[in-house]
């Protein structure tokens, strides 16, 4: 496989740089069906692993994820590697969204990034709701997007909408959805359905600044 999975439309209108979370690759199905559907949207989407992850598909075990510096060193060389005229837009999927999210008032500052998107936030490690990630989130700016499940276990709507932050950041709660949005069967929605409302968010934030 290479390096980077590129879903690119005939006329792309922005670019997404899209980062996985903490234990599936580039390619699971969560990311194939939010990559597949914004290409749709005309939305080139750029999907690449951190070091520990391409290590594991070239037969290096089931390595825990690189310490955080590693990480954003990563996430900031292929920044520089996804420069185009297109607006670009940076996130991911749970731990990729949180490395993203530390670099997006940066690089939003310098112009190079139009905004942050975080699919499955993780606003504090399972079982641990007092050792919050939020810090940064207070003073951050650059618009963002988070899509999180009602229910996810590493940041609930219950929890979260307590935590008072910044009007930057706009939330699209998939109802009764866990970390994968996947909601249970009496909810009555599906997991796709949500994958799909995840899609028309993303999509609906992400054209609405590249056209602003």
């Amino acid at each position: 496989m290479s390096d980077l999975l590129i879903d690119r439309p005939p006329r792309p209108r922005a670019r997404f740089l899209f980062a996985h979370g903490a234990g599936a690759p580039m390619d699971s199905d969560f990311m194939q069906a939010i990559a597949s559907g914004l290409c749709v949207r005309d939305i080139e989407v750029i999907r690449f692993e951190f070091p520990y992850m391409a290590a594991r598909r070239a037969g290096g075990g089931k390595r825990p994820p690189n310490p955080m510096p590693v990480l954003l060193d990563c996430y900031r060389a292929q920044i520089a590697s996804a420069s185009s005229p297109l607006p670009l837009f940076i996130g991911g999927k749970s731990m990729g969204g949180r490395v993203a999210s530390l670099l997006a008032q940066e690089y939003s500052d310098s112009g190079d990034v139009a905004g942050l998107i975080c699919l499955g936030y993780p606003f504090h490690p399972r079982g641990k709701p007092e050792r919050l990630r939020t810090e940064h989130l207070q003073r951050l700016e650059c618009p963002a997007l988070i899509v999180q499940g009602s229910r996810d276990p590493l940041g609930s709507a219950e929890e979260v909408l307590g935590y008072g932050l910044p009007e930057a950041i706009r939330f699209q709660w998939l109802q009764d959805g866990d970390h994968d949005f996947k909601p249970r069967r009496a909810s009555g929605f599906t997991r796709e359905q949500h994958w799909q409302a995840a899609v028309d968010e993303v999509a609906d934030f992400i054209l609405r600044i590249a056209e602003s």
